[in-house]
């Protein structure tokens, strides 16, 4: 099993809100996912990034990969 730490969009349209969580990569994007560890918020002015890095860095010991969204707004914190 393939696990990857990926946003996952809840927002509207023209008003994307994110969640990142933790989802076998076989799942949609949308779908079903393993747990949730953060939120990103791209539309407010600076945009909002919270993440619980304790669960972060416990699920790439375990072989997670992040995708490339969220590498990068890990590198920013």
């Amino acid at each position: 099993m393939a696990v990857k730490i990926r946003l996952r969009r809840i927002g509207a349209k023209k008003a994307p809100f994110y969640r990142v969580v933790v989802a076998d990569s076989r799942y949609p994007r949308d779908g079903r996912f393993i747990e949730e560890i953060g939120v990103y918020d791209p539309t407010k002015e600076p945009s909002i990034f919270k993440i619980d890095m304790e669960k972060a860095n416990a699920w790439i010991a375990k072989g997670a990969q992040p995708t490339d969204t969220v590498k990068r707004l890990l590198e920013k914190l």
